[in-house]
């Protein structure tokens, strides 16, 4: 019975509610500053050209659309890893345990790529961080490892103090690519870079490939989470919508200046041999060379010791939400009890030291920052398509639960959304999407040892009925993938990752919309009965109704 895997029925310790409103804010904000500013600006504009504006606000509509989603379901349900049980909460066991995986795989990927982001930037100083083809030497796994632990340090010591020091890192994280904007744009902007051989010069392909395999989605990720960390917030009513749609509007804002200023500071010699082979000093990254080039070493300085703070503080931050997935996923009974042992902090510990684990694994397949991006892009875009799934679920499921922010017109916004997820992973590419489909066969394995095994006594009979719409999906988005254009590379390398290109520019986009919808009222018929909902939901604290 649904019963047995009532996510707060628990006695074990729970999660303390000590973050408040600017710390939730900043902890979205956070994450979305990190190392993606460092990079997203130059690998853009190869992809693009100038048009990288139009992919940077296609990927900033398509981000805020999912991000009014998530700001409803966060208010109204304020449970840790929330992204991870939205799902469980409108279909049941079946299909929360596969969004629950999504998530927590985005998760505990994101602190190495935050990681490789500065040991590429030490390595201008320390040559014995990286080879020369940017994979860590020994030694720099070593200091990988030492990156790694300051994460779990920090985050024993309480969501207060690292709530504390999240506030205090995003200070700086906001205000050195600000700086880096009112500068370039001041000194060093030529109005005659914009279109450079013409405004798209890989045409639509490249400006929609761009989206996903250029860091555009990558650097806007991290608005969930404050959903994430919903179960320890002081006033998530009030709070959980306000840090999820402020956060994604500053990311937004922030990285479309950024944009701006990378195409108009570029050096004539950057051009030599076209948008697709932009070049500068070796290892010098892209700001830093445009700042070295115009004779700002001070900035370049700048850029350099926050090319540490920034991503650093984002791997903080995904340690963090990677735990609180985790110790969502035992409390739904998905995974073993043991991730929901708690300090006397209220810190899940055992899930941390996984967490930890399992990061330090990703540095050995994924040696590189550029490696990593498609593949965690689309992780976490699938990870946010269950979101308005259960958004049209749970909006007849629970009528009557009082919903602090209500998205006007959520019924026809929830499709929409469903379908700009589906859109995003399949510009991934081909050979980004079958290496995840291997991750989620692996993920199935490990979660179904887990049930056999019987090590959560809470683990819930599975939901096969309400999920019967998940393989199809899986299976049918990787199918249009393979026949489509897109790979990690761009649309001209379309043939050497495997794809066919049988279906056309627009009528691709057209497959996916058609199949989103299929997809989308499919699983809403068969959803989970209200009263099984009601069940799984328990005791989850509703925010108190205000007054009139």
């Amino acid at each position: 019975m649904p019963t047995s895997a009532t996510p707060e029925a628990s006695r074990r310790p729970d999660l303390r509610r000590d973050i408040g409103t600017i710390g939730l804010i900043w902890t979205s904000v956070g994450s979305i500053i990190g190392s993606g500013w460092l990079f997203g600006a130059l690998f853009a504009a190869q992809a693009a050209g100038t048009a990288a504006l139009v992919s940077w606000g296609i990927g900033a509509l398509a981000i805020t659309v999912l991000a009014f989603v998530h700001a409803e379901l966060g208010a109204a349900y304020p449970v840790a890893g929330g992204t991870a049980r939205f799902p469980h909460y409108a279909f049941g066991s079946a299909a929360g345990a596969s969004f629950g995986w999504f998530s927590w795989l985005q998760a505990v990927a994101t602190a190495p790529i935050e990681v490789m982001a500065s040991l590429n930037y030490l390595s201008v100083h320390a040559t014995w961080v990286q080879t020369g083809e940017n994979r860590l030497t020994p030694a720099g796994y070593g200091l990988a490892v030492a990156f790694m632990a300051f994460f779990v340090i920090v985050n024993f010591f309480g969501i207060r103090w690292l709530a504390h020091t999240n506030s205090v890192a995003t200070w700086w994280k906001i205000t050195i690519p600000l700086l880096t904007i009112a500068v370039l744009a001041g000194t060093t902007f030529h109005g005659g870079n914009f279109g450079h051989q013409g405004f798209a010069p890989f045409g639509v392909e490249g400006v929609l490939s761009a989206i996903s395999t250029s860091g555009i989605i990558f650097a806007l990720l991290g608005f969930e989470q404050a959903d994430q960390l919903a179960g320890e917030s002081r006033d998530p009513a009030r709070d959980i919508p306000r840090a999820v749609i402020g956060s994604i509007l500053i990311g937004a804002l922030i990285y479309l200046a950024l944009q701006t200023v990378f195409i108009g500071a570029l050096p004539q010699s950057a051009f030599a041999h076209g948008w697709a082979d932009l070049t500068f000093a070796d290892k010098t990254g892209p700001f830093a060379g445009i700042a070295l080039s115009a004779g700002l070493g001070w900035l370049a300085a700048l850029i350099y010791v926050d090319a540490v703070v920034s991503p650093t503080g984002t791997g903080l931050i995904y340690t963090t939400a990677a735990s609180r997935v985790s110790y969502g996923l035992s409390r739904n009974g998905y995974v073993p009890a043991v991730f929901e042992r708690t300090t006397a902090r209220g810190v899940p510990w055992f899930s941390l030291l996984f967490t930890f684990l399992v990061g330090l694994i990703v540095f050995l397949p994924f040696p590189t920052w550029q490696k990593l991006v498609g593949f965690v892009t689309s992780a976490s875009v699938l990870m946010y398509a269950g979101a308005p799934l259960a958004l049209g679920c749970l909006r007849r499921q629970d009528p009557d639960r009082y919903r602090p922010y209500r998205l006007p017109g959520g019924l026809f916004w929830a499709p929409v959304a469903f379908i700009v997820s589906n859109l995003i992973i399949y510009w991934a590419g081909w050979d980004t999407l079958w290496r995840l489909g291997l991750a989620i066969v692996l993920g199935y394995l490990l979660l179904g040892g887990s049930a056999l095994l019987g090590l959560n006594p809470r683990a819930p009979h599975l939901d096969w009925r309400s999920a019967q719409w998940l393989p199809v999906y899986l299976v049918g988005l990787g199918l249009i993938s393979w026949q489509g254009g897109y790979c990690s590379g761009g649309p001209a390398s379309s043939v050497s990752c495997g794809a066919t290109g049988a279906l056309p520019l627009w009528w691709d986009m057209a497959v996916i919309a058609g199949f989103s919808l299929l997809i989308y009222f499919w699983a809403l018929r068969v959803r989970l009965p209200d009263a099984e909902t009601q069940e799984y939901i328990g005791s989850v604290d509703v925010p108190p109704r205000p007054r009139p």
